[in-house]
């Protein structure tokens, strides 16, 4: 059984998507804010039904939330980068405890590969991303070593419709 949303617990199986399911995806994921009316309308079901099928979504966790799309240069983080981390054996739980923490990280994952664990920053500047390196990533216990790559430009890819 999969580990459930953010570390709860186990979630049933993911039931099958179908081609109602996933337009109604790819709507929400271009617009957050859409309306359950404009949604039932573009798949062509009744609101109720769009409402069923978005709430029956959320609580099989599909749809983990909703959010904005943030342009981080703009909210004053200008500098971003990926953070590669060497772990020791067995500690990612810990480690991702802590990584939830650090200000600015916006997306962990463990990978397989040369590294252990792929972190993505967003911070005001580089004084704050040499902050966050040098004394708050490389104090962790578990962290064996970082390697950091300063990301030039980035663009969020709107979902294929």
């Amino acid at each position: 059984m999969a580990e459930g949303q953010e570390g709860v617990g186990p979630l049933a199986p993911a039931r099958p998507l179908d081609a109602i399911d996933q337009d109604i995806l790819r709507m929400l994921q271009a617009d957050g804010r859409a309306s359950i009316r404009s949604v039932a309308e573009r798949v062509h079901v009744s609101r109720a039904n769009a409402y069923a099928r978005i709430n029956r979504l959320v609580e099989d966790g599909v749809i983990r939330g909703f959010g904005a799309r943030v342009n981080h240069e703009r909210a004053g983080h200008g500098t971003s980068a990926y953070i590669t981390l060497k772990i020791v054996q067995n500690t990612w739980r810990t480690v991702r405890e802590q990584l939830r923490q650090l200000p600015g990280a916006s997306h962990i994952a463990l990978v397989g590969g040369d590294f252990d664990v792929l972190l993505l920053v967003h911070t005001p500047d580089n004084r704050a991303l040499r902050e966050l390196v040098l004394t708050r990533l490389q104090a962790i216990p578990e962290v064996l070593s970082t390697r950091t790559l300063l990301v030039f430009e980035e663009e969020d890819l709107e979902p294929q419709g």
